[in-house]
């Protein structure tokens, strides 16, 4: 069999799903039963008794006109191009017989299936050239989402999603994760621009590497964020294999990198886990993956590669973060920041809600480190809840001392959304709170519109009748149907900090920035991106037309203490 490329598999697991073929040869049965029962309706003599009057079946032609007109339409609208050449074959071949009929055979119940034809004719090419642009329209968007702008290679959603496909069709593959060592001190000391020139030249020698399938498997690898990458390693006999493989990349990123006269030596870390001998279908490989890829970390030791084992899931650091959690909910220390939000002009809109913890020692720990733990063991929602109630009670004590519109903003997971109380519980806070509901903005992520539409739908309608705000979180970092976000009740688009970092770094950057505001002004939606910490990054946001700005230039997140004086000296 031959071995898929990069590109190959990009295009397929990006690809749109088309109904069954089978339902295609249904619609068209369905047509020519209706067609053939159109015909003897149309010439038949015959009446039927309708509510006690007689009714010519003639009458009825026009019932059966409109249910093949139908079929016809769902071939162009399900099947595409096939469908649309289908249909137009058929309405053709229809015209010399209605002519015949009408003109040799003075049949003028005819004409009207003459003009039937033509108004279905000019409906189904009008929809067919509209799913063009559309589908055009889509793929250059479905490309930007898989893709990364650094490097051209696929990223971390393309990943996860091809691990997906794999984990449904049951074929065995092997998830590799990999972290280059020391790049920090090269962009520290060289600068970002030299940074950026290794990643792509790894990425392109390692892209070079798959394709040419010189590993001996069929591999595909990703650019994570940074100096994160990952290989998707298929069509291996052994374990043996894999690290064959493993080594194969090694040796072709610890070749000299020049730039700009520069040499530079790369090594790296890989951590890597199997399916299905690590994981069942439910399980994350990449996260068993990355977890292999800390323990050599943590380690700090020779050893470079490292097979997942299910031991480094009960890491003492990991059960130890759990433990401070749940001290932290039951002596309520959870604490939060406040991150201003802007208009463009610079006019305070308000805040974001940021969950803080601190250690035993008193300093505070990253959101980074306790926030993963909680989604882990189930206690994020406790924490979103816990976190959002105390900033609304601080909202409803600022706006007694100043009377004026600032917006709230909280994070809500999806598991936290999904709770059967979700509803009651936020009604409860606001309620507590003393503050109207049109204060509030509930953060959402894309992952909710792929997981569980209908369901999120439900729920969003309904803090939307209270009068909340909603805000779509990290938008363009995954992928959604736009269908998808065209049926949200959303308010809001937040531009996840990774593509404002990179946004002036090439026009097709820019451009996709460009794109995402387009598409929220286009759905009625005010766009804000967050992360924006240059004047660089300012300017060109004000000249593509973002509404909002949140970032380190405006404001980092700040106490309440130092929110309420930001406020209160306006």
């Amino acid at each position: 069999m031959k071995k898929r490329n990069i590109e190959s598999t990009l295009k397929n697991i990006s690809l749109n799903k088309e109904p069954p073929k089978v339902f295609f040869f249904i619609i068209l049965l369905l047509y020519f039963l209706t067609y053939i029962i159109l015909a003897r309706v149309a010439h038949s003599k015959g009446v039927v008794v309708f509510l006690g009057v007689p009714v010519p079946i003639t009458l009825f032609s026009g019932v059966f006109s409109s249910l093949s007109n139908i079929c016809i339409i769902f071939l162009v609208v399900l099947f595409k191009k096939v469908g649309f050449i289908t249909a137009l074959v058929i309405l053709l071949y229809q015209f010399p017989i209605l002519v015949i009929a009408v003109f040799f055979r003075h049949l003028f119940s005819s004409i009207p299936g003459i003009f039937s034809n033509i108004f279905t004719v000019v409906a189904i090419t009008i929809i067919h050239i509209n799913d063009k642009r559309l589908e055009k329209f889509q793929e250059r968007m479905r490309k930007q989402a898989v893709t990364d702008m650094l490097t051209g290679l696929p990223n971390r959603f393309a990943c996860s999603e091809l691990v997906s496909d794999l984990m449904k069709k049951d074929e065995r593959f092997a998830a590799v994760s990999i972290d280059l060592n020391n790049f920090k001190n090269i962009n520290d000391t060289m600068g970002q621009e030299v940074g950026n020139a290794i990643l792509k030249e790894i990425a392109l020698r390692w892209k070079t590497l798959a394709d040419s399938h010189l590993s001996g498997t069929e591999d595909f690898v990703a650019h994570a964020r940074g100096d994160e990458y990952y290989i998707i390693i298929r069509g291996y006999v052994s374990s043996d294999d894999i690290i064959h493989t493993i080594e194969t990349y090694e040796a072709e990123l610890e070749r000299k990198i020049t730039i700009n006269d520069c040499d530079y030596f790369m090594t790296a870390c890989f951590g890597y886990a199997e399916y299905p001998t690590d994981s069942s279908k439910n399980g994350n490989l990449i996260s068993y993956a990355d977890a292999a890829l800390h323990e050599i970390k943590r380690q700090d030791t020779s050893t470079k590669i490292l097979h997942f084992s299910k031991s480094l899931l009960q890491a003492e650091q990991v059960l130890e973060m759990e433990r401070k959690i749940r001290a932290a909910l039951e002596n309520d220390t959870l604490f939060f920041h406040l991150q201003p939000q802007y208009y463009a002009s610079h006019k305070l809109r308000g805040f974001e809600v940021l969950a803080r913890m601190k250690d035993d020692d008193g300093s505070i720990i990253p959101p980074g480190k306790f926030i993963p733990v909680a989604e882990k063991f189930g206690l994020i929602d406790q924490i979103d809840s816990r976190v959002f109630k105390k900033a609304a009670c601080f909202l409803g004590k600022i706006l007694k001392k100043k009377d004026m519109h600032l917006i709230l903003c909280t994070n809500v997971s999806v598991r936290h959304l999904m709770k059967n109380n979700f509803i009651d519980e936020i009604k409860d806070i606001v309620r507590e709170s003393g503050v109207s509901p049109d204060h509030f903005e509930i953060e959402i992520t894309e992952s909710i519109m792929i997981e569980s539409v209908e369901k999120a739908l439900q729920y969003i309608k309904e803090l939307k009748g209270l009068g909340m705000k909603i805000a779509i979180d990290d938008f363009g970092t995954g992928y959604s149907s736009l269908s998808y976000l065209n049926k949200f009740p959303a308010d809001m688009l937040k531009i996840d900090k990774s593509f404002i970092d990179v946004m002036n770094n090439s026009d097709s950057s820019k451009k996709y920035v460009a794109t995402i505001i387009s598409i929220g002004h286009v759905l009625n939606l005010e766009v804000i991106s967050e992360g924006v910490e240059t004047d660089d990054q300012l300017e060109t946001l004000k000249h593509i037309g973002c509404d909002y700005i949140q970032g380190f230039l405006w404001g980092k997140p700040m106490p309440p203490e130092e929110a309420e004086k930001l406020v209160l000296s306006l």
